[in-house]
């Protein structure tokens, strides 16, 4: 099971460049965090790659703006003050974290479930919805019960299940999807978006009915969900997200999410929503097979939204996946880390 603890365009909200429109849309100017996304996500990949498995994660602490380090030995807190970051102790390391989801994925598999590491309880966040049997969550809640307090299982309204979309924006297979991100190798331009996406067509139009625009390269969906379409029009689309208030989000960059941290998500139907990430290396059990290493946040999201961006400040974070659904302005959008997508097919953001 894959692990990764830690836009100019959009498929249905897309970025505009000549006549194409692919990217994320306009809803108010997107400002940097504070921290700056940039800062707050750099600090975050050294910390990662200083301490690796003696970090039991990482959040931020939103009150004073630190970057925390849970960590289980002296050593490992003096490594992480070393990087100007906040150690913390907690009771169980990045091992018996990933033990736990090793136990939930081989015991308690079942659809409607969905799990990932939270560093700021130390706890493994399970997630039930409303199509999970009371037989079935009798069954989760024995594993949670058997893993001596590692894990922490919740209701959710609504069922997780991937936003695709019928209506008008980028289409594919008779369905509507939103664009993440414009990449590139080289001259060659792309977009990338979500996997489940990518399956169902290889060629995407911006309109319905309307002429190819690009041709799908590359599809991976379950397991991971992200895919990506070469720009087959001679368009050279533009670096940014669409903020649906008439202007553009700048995308200078790719990161990993950290929880804690604010984030934005563009999509074509619920245009730009806000939320904070809430858990890493999360596991998503949807009715046509699990994905791995996604993130999980509260941004609202629905329908269509499926492939969109997820980013805060000029930093790209995730393409939109799916969700339980949302209430009022509390959402549950999942997102796939756009670094393992970009490094799969070898292309930069710009």
């Amino acid at each position: 099971m894959r692990r990764t603890t830690c836009a100019r365009l959009g498929l249905s909200a897309l970025l505009v460049t000549g006549s194409l429109a692919l990217g994320v849309t306009p809803a108010s100017a997107q400002s940097e965090p504070t921290p700056s996304a940039s800062r707050l996500n750099a600090l975050n990949a050294q910390v990662e790659r200083q301490l690796g498995a003696d970090s039991a994660g990482t959040y931020l602490d939103r009150k004073t703006g630190n970057l925390v380090v849970t960590v289980t030995s002296d050593d490992a807190a003096e490594r992480v003050r070393a990087t100007g970051a906040t150690p913390r102790r907690v009771q169980r390391s990045a091992a018996q974290l990933d033990a736990a989801m090793d136990t939930l994925e081989s015991r308690a598999r079942i659809t409607g479930t969905s799990w990932g590491v939270d560093p700021r309880s130390n706890r493994i966040a399970v997630q039930a919805d409303r199509s999970v049997s009371a037989r079935d969550l009798a069954r989760l809640n024995r594993v949670a019960d058997s893993l001596d307090g590692a894990v922490r299982v919740t209701r959710v309204p609504g069922t997780f299940h991937r936003e695709v979309a019928g209506g008008d924006a980028i289409y594919g297979g008779g369905s509507r999807c939103s664009a993440a991100f414009n990449v590139s190798k080289g001259t060659t331009r792309y977009f990338v978006t979500a996997g489940h996406c990518t399956n169902l067509s290889a060629n995407w139009s911006a309109a319905s009915g309307g002429a190819a625009v690009g041709v799908r390269e590359g599809t991976s969906f379950p397991t991971n969900d992200y895919g990506i379409v070469r720009y087959t029009n001679g368009s050279s689309p533009a670096g940014n997200v669409n903020l649906y208030n008439g202007s553009y989000q700048e995308i200078s960059s790719a990161a990993d999410a950290v929880v804690g941290q604010a984030i934005k998500k563009s999509g074509s139907t619920t245009k730009v929503t806000s939320g904070s990430v809430t858990a890493v290396n999360v596991t998503v059990n949807y009715g046509d097979g699990p994905v791995h290493g996604m993130v999980r946040t509260t941004a609202c999201s629905a329908g269509g939204d499926s492939g969109g961006a997820h980013f805060a400040g000029t930093v790209a974070l995730g393409i939109h996946s799916g969700s339980s659904g949302c209430t009022g302005t509390n959402g549950s959008a999942i997102h796939q880390p756009v670094r393992e997508a970009l490094s799969a097919y070898g292309v930069n953001v710009y």
